[in-house]
């Protein structure tokens, strides 16, 4: 550090200021700019870390000369990202023009304080090649987070808190961690997050503050208002818009939600017209609109006019090869004007970065109590020693082929350097076109499991960098609740480049969405020269699973029981019981996500097992999860208490009954309720199916297998043991619910009744055909028809006794397809199916409930063996309606006042779909679609949209439901799959992806699509099972239970 003391000073202190705790010039390796002669002025410029500079400049100097003082005074070698803005005489803020004389712009230098902030935003943050860029980007981030700029969802905005305070304190400690949020503030509203944030700290333990800072713009960039500044506009309507600009385009928000995007490639013109803004749009050939002006009126043309040129600014960095050159001067009339981009475009940056010698440039973090690496290794050689390599996404594209060469040779092999895949294989954002991808050729690193990894095989023989553990980063910032998912989910692929080819500007990583390469036709080629291990994609498929387990047991454990804490009517003793038998199995797969989210980074060589093989299965963490899993059957075996209890408390108590009604009606209860109830055991047979499949797949000499066959032994003794109080809480749990969709009934619940089936079938009346709804069960079939009434029930019109009824085919006798005649004691009923199929279905299970009607003519007085006898919830109520009653008065059909007191929002229901789609559902599809749920990554397209979404999907209960992360607490929207069909997308489509399925219903048609084959082909198979109804093999098995 003595070379140090000989250097000279930096500008604030040869200007006498106070020393500057914050960003300072430790080695400086800027020249300052040449100014020229004249009067010097005083401007002070506040840093992104609020430490106030003061810079003298020429009175004629141009606003470059102040900004490339501010870019020496920092050694920022990437400053062209960056920008001074200040606020004018008008009291609106603006840039400096780097081409005017800064003190025509600055009116009262004295009284004017600059900021030097971020200016344009890239897509990707690993672009940002020196740790110092980095830095100051996070502090803008902080800033933004702070000021309410940068809006997001709490469980976002508490991990990127997190990751702040990790840089400046370092390591959780529980006293300095909540000392240090009380004395700072991150988030405007930050005390009401405070614990979540402290329970994200936790998590980032060994997280240097250069990780911190990237793990925080990885996070943030994902963000919808990610670099977003609104500018207030409205419509031709007179709507309340705003208006921003990134680097893909302009685009439109109303408050704080994106609702418009209009890409660089669509945009012919921008201009504007006193407090008009203008966007003339490129002629679309497919389509024959003549409007193609759109208008925007903004508070006055001086607003239009900063809108205007920011547009043009970042039009030009991130669109253009190189800086425009300025037009020439007319002689006579200007049109227009003269404005125009002044600086390096994002290309020249990329070129300068890969040209020059990276050094690891000091620097000094304001209020960090963490030595950074920065300020103690000024000799640090090579920016990828700076980023964490494990959590990388992308690295400059030209910098790969630089680096290739050099690593090829030291692998003993020619060819540009292998890049693993991402771990969901999707991209980021909506892709509105597809890039381009090739083979990659001669690396010699094996790449069988996608990763979210930047490697240009390091780990050769000759390497001497030691692997690092990779920081955990949320792979979308923008849901709440789980912040333990590892990696990262940009896009990076193999890429080859032909020797002595430039790289286009607009196929650079920064520039194209995708951030790779990618020829379409020969994705096939590549996929068969590097295939992906499928053992790997259902350790995926467990995890994934397990996060939406996991955030179900979450709703009872947290949600619900919070509800239940606030309300002094509930009884202590469910309450009790519920958490008792329901908080132990949430902390136990707590703990086994942890494990599972470890082990699918090792896999995928996002940590420091670097060792192939050694942590390539899951068989193992599996045979020990479900043996601690043992230990839990106790409370599992409880759960049909909990259900019950839950239940008797409802009846005996309105007030307990209007909190779990209303508690249904909140977003994160997307099922019924009793559902989440019978989460734990639904668990075991998705464990056990995995298993198999585990099993299946793997050879008997694999290292794994033998894990894999003790588990499933383990798992298949537990669910044996358990499936009896599983397959009657399934039905107690049905029934319950049909009892809200019913009225006109009292005594649906009843002690032996089993339901077997629900659908729609037209009855032969003395109007002709009506459509109703049918009931059946174990001892009699029930039909309905829909109310017109607010809370959507439906009103049940007769009750048929299976005891003694016979059925027979009456197609030709009535003339009618598909029709068929049930024969009761007291009356007989014509009905019609809506298709054979559908016939077929109901005659095999009608003649099924009659034989077990007269087998159990008795009824079985326990419908749940758990329950003391004593207290059975399931005695008989008071009388049913007569036998073969039939009401359908114009009166009756509206429903009873008393049905309004029912939940008000029964409308989405399985029943209402059912009715709805003119189709049916039985007990045994519900138990096909409890061991099909499946959840993942997919991306999902419209019918006439050009580009794919990217959604977390999951599914169950017969519906598709979708959400932008699966951090989020609720669904954003949901897609119920009875009646629709699924195929793969004909030809004549023009889908030219692989692993593409289509779902289609009438006129609605959505595309899916999925990151392999085997994923493909499990949702298609879970699909299927909701789509179409399979045989009858488990009719028997329910028969011998009951």
């Amino acid at each position: 550090m003595s070379e140090l003391a000989e250097r000279p000073s930096t500008a604030g202190q040869r200007l006498s200021a106070p020393e500057s705790f914050g960003v300072s010039t430790l080695e400086p390796g800027l020249r300052p700019p040449v100014q020229p002669p004249g009067r010097q002025v005083s401007i002070r410029v506040q840093m992104l870390d609020d430490a106030q500079e003061v810079f003298q400049i020429s009175q004629r100097a141009p606003g470059k000369v102040l900004f490339d003082l501010v870019c020496v005074h920092l050694n920022l070698t990437e400053g062209d990202y960056f920008g001074l803005e200040y606020i004018d005489h008008r009291k609106m803020t603006v840039w400096l023009d780097l081409l005017k004389p800064a003190l025509k712009q600055i009116r009262r230098p004295k009284n004017t304080i600059l900021r030097f902030v971020v200016k344009f935003f890239p897509p990707d943050h690993t672009q940002l090649m020196e740790e110092l860029t980095r830095y100051l980007f996070a502090l803008q981030i902080k800033r933004d987070l702070a000021c309410g700029h940068l809006v997001c969802n709490d469980t976002s905005s508490a991990l990127m808190v997190s990751h702040i305070i990790q840089s400046e304190i370092g390591d959780f400690d529980e006293t300095q961690s909540w000392q240090h949020l009380l004395h700072n503030k991150y988030l405007p509203d930050q005390d009401a997050i405070r614990d979540k944030i402290i329970d994200c700290h936790r998590q980032h333990v060994g997280h240097t503050p250069a990780e911190s800072d990237y793990q925080l713009l990885e996070i943030a960039r994902r963000l919808e208002m990610y670099g977003v500044r609104l500018y207030p506009a409205k419509d031709r309507e007179g709507t309340k818009l705003s208006l921003t600009v990134a680097h893909t385009g302009v685009l439109v928000f109303q408050g704080y939600t994106k609702i418009n995007a209009f890409n660089w490639s669509k945009i012919r013109k921008l201009s504007f017209k006193r407090k008009r803004f203008l966007i003339k749009l490129r002629a679309d050939p497919t389509q024959n609109s003549h409007h193609d002006t759109l208008e925007f009126a903004m508070a006055s043309r001086d607003c239009c006019k900063v809108f205007w040129k920011i547009c043009v600014e970042y039009h030009a960095f991130f669109r253009l090869f190189e800086e425009p050159k300025p037009k020439p001067k007319p002689i006579l009339f200007t049109r227009g004007s003269s404005f125009r981009f002044s600086g390096r475009t994002q290309k020249q940056i990329i070129d300068h970065m890969k040209d020059s010698e990276l050094k690891k440039v000091p620097f000094e973090r304001k209020h960090s109590k963490v030595l950074s690496s920065s300020s103690m290794s000024p000799h640090s050689s090579s920016f990828r020693s700076q980023v964490p390599k494990e959590s990388a996404t992308s690295i400059l594209l030209a910098d790969q082929l630089d680096s290739a060469r050099l690593e090829a040779k030291t692998n003993g092999s020619e060819g540009p350097p292998a890049i693993a895949p991402p771990t969901n294989g999707f991209p980021d954002s909506t892709l509105n076109s597809d890039p381009i991808r090739q083979n990659h050729k001669g690396a010699d690193q094996h790449l069988l499991n996608p990763g979210p990894t930047c490697r240009a095989n390091k780990e050769g023989p000759d390497s001497k960098e030691s692997p690092q553990e990779s920081p955990q980063v949320v792979a979308n910032g923008s849901g709440p609740g789980d912040e333990q998912e590892r990696g990262v989910t940009g896009i990076v692929d193999v890429v080859q480049i032909p020797e002595g080819q430039q790289l286009s500007p607009l196929t650079s990583p920064l520039l194209i969405e995708a951030g790779y390469v990618r020829h379409d036709d020969e994705e096939e080629a590549r996929r068969k020269k590097f295939p992906t291990d499928k053992a790997y994609f259902i350790a995926k498929e467990l995890l994934s699973t397990e996060r939406t387990y996991l955030k179900d047991l979450q709703v009872i454990t947290e949600f619900f029981q919070k509800a239940a804490g606030k309300d002094e009517a509930f009884p202590d003793t469910v309450k009790n019981l519920i958490s008792s038998h329901y908080d132990p199995v949430y902390r136990f797969h707590q703990g086994f996500l942890k494990v599972m989210e470890q082990r699918l980074a090792q896999w995928e060589g996002r940590s420091n097992a670097h060792i192939k093989g050694d942590y390539q299965r899951i068989g193992d963490i599996l045979l020990k999860n479900i043996q601690g899993l043992r230990h839990l059957t106790i409370h599992l075996q409880k759960h049909s208490e909990c259900l019950v209890e839950l239940e008797r408390a409802c009846r005996s108590s309105r007030k307990v009954e209007a909190l779990c009604r209303d508690f249904e009606q909140q977003r994160v209860c997307y099922l019924p309720l009793y559902i989440f109830l019978l989460r734990p055991l639904h668990r075991l047979l998705h464990y056990k199916l995995i298993l198999e499949r585990l099993c299946k797949h793997y050879p008997p000499t694999h290292e794994d297998f033998r894990h894999s066959r003790a588990a499933l032994a383990e798992i298949s003794e537990m669910a044996l043991q358990l499936q009896g109080i599983m397959m009657k809480m399934e039905n107690f749990q049905k029934l319950l619910e049909l009892k809200k969709d019913l009225t006109g009934i009292e005594n649906l619940v009843m002690p032996g009744r089993e339901f077997i089936r629900l659908g729609c079938l037209s009855k032969l009346s003395g109007k002709g055909l009506q459509q109703r709804m049918f009931f059946l069960f174990s001892d009699c079939l029930m039909y309905t028809s829909r109310g017109m009434t607010a809370s959507n029930q439906f009103k049940v019109h007769g009750q048929l006794p299976l005891y003694g009824m016979t059925i027979r085919d009456c197609e030709v006798e009535w003339g009618v397809p598909h029709s068929f005649t049930l024969f009761g004691q007291r009356q007989s009923v014509v009905v019609t199916a809506s298709c054979a199929a559908e016939m077929e279905r109901w005659v095999e299970d009608i003649r099924m409930a009659i034989d077990l009607a007269e087998q159990n003519s008795n009824p079985n007085t326990d419908l749940l063996s758990t329950s003391p006898p004593e207290n059975n919830l399931l005695v008989c109520s008071p009388e049913p309606l007569e036998d073969g009653a039939e009401l359908e008065s114009a009166e009756e059909l509206c429903g009873s006042h008393s049905s309004l007191e029912r939940q008000n929002h029964r409308g989405n229901t399985i029943v209402h779909v059912c009715w709805h789609r003119n189709t049916s559902v039985s007990m045994v599809d519900f138990s096909i679609a409890v061991e099909n749920q499946l959840s993942g990554n997919l991306l999902r397209k419209f019918k006439n949209s050009n580009g794919w979404q990217k959604l977390w999907v999951v599914f169950t209960n017969f519906s598709l439901f979708f959400y932008k992360s699966h951090q989020d607490e609720y669904p954003l929207a949901s897609l119920p799959l009875l009646g629709y069909s699924v195929t793969v997308p004909a030809e004549s489509e023009n889908i030219l992806k692989d692993y593409v399925f289509k779902l289609h219903f009438k006129s609605h048609v959505y595309y899916f699509r999925s990151e392999s084959e085997y994923t493909f082909e499990r949702w298609m198979e879970v699909i299927r099972s909701a789509t179409c109804s399979v045989s009858r093999p488990l009719l028997s098995s329910r028969k011998d239970l009951y």
